[in-house]
């Protein structure tokens, strides 16, 4: 393996024209791309910077955040960078500085501020350092070089966590909230975490219900919701204004649906049944008031806080460090934030694991106070089993990991408990049982010659489209869209041989040789799966949603999604942005359940094969697993963690958590 320079294509888009001798090897190594090295240029010029080391820094810090860093350490940089290039290249023959002279350099720049001291949490662009003079764009605790900007957002929503985890939360009636427990929990039916939770989230200003899916985290909302106009009808107070929001649009229309779906049969007042059915969830750009030609400003902020008393956030694990930071900022110190989410899941595309950072060490226990554990203990009536917390760390007392699955079978929870763990053995053992709920095919979908062992595959798809065609035909909506839901084949990468781009011609082909009436050389032929690619909020489709061209009994057609129980059916002609769905990427599939779900793996060496990735696809699935991969693949992915460099977790917990 060798570095490559002067056999570097001249006219690949990632080069950089007249890159500095610095940061030459470095793009054409593929370490960075020609933005990170002009952002760097233009970074050193304007501050007079003649340091090339120092370049370099500003290029690998700008780099960090475009794949998923909130820093760069200086210190493993080295041993850690992954590129993405067609030949292999020893990253170790490019010429890294020594890391301690390195350091020195970038503390001596007028780019860099050292150390945690000098600048007030929350400040601006404009907020000045410790000496008075304004920000640098770059910012050096010890190893770890962050842009400036981040490390304010890190720094920030650490504050802020803090600051609600440790207030009260006002006056609670506890013997009101003592009676609204035990009518709404049934501790027979496993529901004394969903019970911690919510008491917690009524005696606490934040609080987090982490857990995998079907584990009940919004049926625990919409509970907390109703303990929570409880306690305002029995103070005699208006019932709180309640926010519902996710960070996309599908997963907003999702929560709102299952808090009205728990709505109705919860045992409360009718007046609070109503309240709960009156709920709009939206996402969150929404609820912090999104400016047209803006990612990072709103209309909601520290000087213009929300007007909600409770805050609720569906898919946290979603939600990147910028956005977290806009949002806590935003929501009122008297008021309750509660984020749901699953931190095992695949986290946001943009920087930072916030979620998971949040969360922290209770993944392996609850995190409560003595004094906590006492309150929560008298109104739910059971002993709270929980390890003591170090000083200072208030965050705990909130937070409650569901862990019973309600959702799946034994096996299927078994596997992803195994791949959340990163127990690979396990993770096998589970696999080489006898098929049924779990399904292994140890094959690599790109060779030819195990073309032959997808049938499993090939009879579920074509079954699946014959089912949902035959009810399209006959006009019936509904049941072409549950049909459309029983199957779905989930693929890692959107292109190439492992591709959504490649599997999706391949099963219409399938498709074509199979089912009688399949038509799929016309555009909107009846029976066609839809998913919706933009958001449109005047058509009330969502990114992710899912529908089925539908035949209508005055011979035209029309395109079918569910919302809130009925039929939403459109004109074709009024979709723009929409896709053919007999497969989709994992990504994409975050938020859906599928009544057997088939996973492709690619490659071992994949750069998207993760132990997150791998656990999605498979609590995809309510009723089956098919994985398609080999034992290598498998292995692969469960000892690949996405390793996102982040001290979020540790300003939160600790260095040791």
């Amino acid at each position: 393996m060798s570095v490559l320079t002067s056999e570097a294509d001249p006219f690949d888009v990632r080069r950089a024209l007249r890159a500095p001798d610095g940061l030459r090897a470095f793009n054409d190594a593929g370490v960075l791309t020609a933005a990170d090295v002009h952002v760097a240029v233009r970074l050193a010029a304007l501050a007079g910077e003649e340091d090339r080391w120092v370049a370099l820094a500003a290029a690998l810090a700008v780099r960090g955040p475009r794949l998923g860093h909130v820093y760069v350490d200086l210190a493993t940089v080295r041993d850690t960078t992954v590129v993405d290039v067609d030949e292999p290249v020893d990253l170790a023959l490019l010429p890294w500085p020594a890391v301690e002279e390195w350091t020195a350099r970038l503390s001596a720049s007028a780019l860099v501020s050292t150390g945690e001291d000098g600048d007030s949490p929350g400040g601006g662009p404009t907020a000045n350092g410790g000496d008075g003079s304004p920000s640098r764009p770059l910012r050096l605790l010890g190893t770890r070089l962050y842009l400036d900007r981040y490390w304010r957002e890190e720094r920030q929503i650490a504050t802020d966590l803090r600051a609600f985890g440790e207030a009260g939360a006002g006056d609670v009636g506890l013997d009101v909230l003592a009676g609204g427990l035990a009518r709404m929990f049934d501790d027979d039916a496993g529901d004394g975490l969903q019970r911690l939770a919510a008491a917690s989230a009524v005696l606490r200003r934040l609080t987090v219900v982490a857990g995998g899916p079907g584990t009940g985290k919004t049926t625990t909302v919409a509970r907390i919701v109703a303990l929570l106009c409880e306690q305002a009808a029995a103070a005699g107070a208006a019932a709180p204004l309640v926010a519902l929001a996710a960070p996309t649009g599908k997963a907003a229309a999702r929560l709102e649906e299952a808090v009205h779906d728990e709505a109705a049969a919860l045992d409360v007042a009718g007046a609070i049944r109503s309240a709960l059915l009156d709920l709009q969830a939206s996402t969150l750009h929404r609820l912090l008031g999104w400016r047209r030609g803006s990612h990072s400003r709103f209309r909601h902020h520290r000087g213009n806080r929300l007007p909600h008393d409770v805050v609720v956030v569906d898919e946290t694990s979603m939600v990147p460090l910028s956005l977290m930071a806009r949002l806590v900022e935003a929501v009122r110190p008297d008021a309750r934030l509660v984020l749901v989410g699953d931190p095992g899941q695949l986290t946001s595309i943009e920087a930072g694991a916030v979620l998971g950072d949040i969360v922290g060490p209770v993944t392996g226990g609850l995190r409560m106070s003595a004094v906590a554990r006492g309150r929560l203990a008298g109104v739910t009536g059971r002993e709270v089993a929980a390890t003591e917390p170090s000083a200072g760390d208030a965050i705990g007392d909130g937070i409650v990991v569901l862990d019973r699955v309600h959702r799946f079978g034994e096996r299927i929870a078994s596997l992803a408990a195994a791949v959340r763990e990163g127990d690979a053995d396990a993770a096998i053992e589970v696999l080489d049982a006898a098929p049924g709920e779990v399904t292994w095919l140890p094959v690599d979908v790109a060779d030819p010659s195990d073309a032959d062992a997808l049938g499993l595959v090939r009879e579920h798809a074509v079954a699946t489209a014959r089912a949902v065609l035959e009810a399209a035909q006959a006009g019936r909506a509904q049941e072409a869209l549950d049909a459309l839901g029983g199957f779905r084949l989930l693929c890692a990468h959107r292109r190439g041989e492992y591709g959504v781009a490649t599997w999706t011609p391949r099963i219409e082909g399938w498709l074509a040789g199979e089912v009688a009436g399949f038509a799929a050389e016309h555009r909107w032929y009846v029976g066609r799966p839809l998913l919706v690619t933009e958001n449109d909020y005047g058509l009330r489709l969502y990114n992710g949603d899912t529908g089925v061209v539908v035949a209508r009994e005055d011979g035209r057609i029309g395109a079918a999604f569910a919302r809130r129980g009925e039929i939403l059916e459109l004109s074709p002609g009024r979709l723009d942005a929409v896709d053919t769905v007999y497969a989709m990427t994992i990504h994409k599939s975050q938020g859906s359940q599928f009544d057997t779900a088939a996973v492709l793996l690619p490659d071992p060496t994949s750069r998207l094969l993760t132990r997150e990735l791998l656990y999605t696809a498979i609590t995809r699935a309510r009723e089956r697993v098919i994985l398609v991969g080999t034992e290598a693949t498998i292995r692969a992915a469960v000892s690949r963690p996405i390793a996102r460099a982040s001290g979020l977790r540790q300003r939160l917990w600790g260095p040791q958590a």
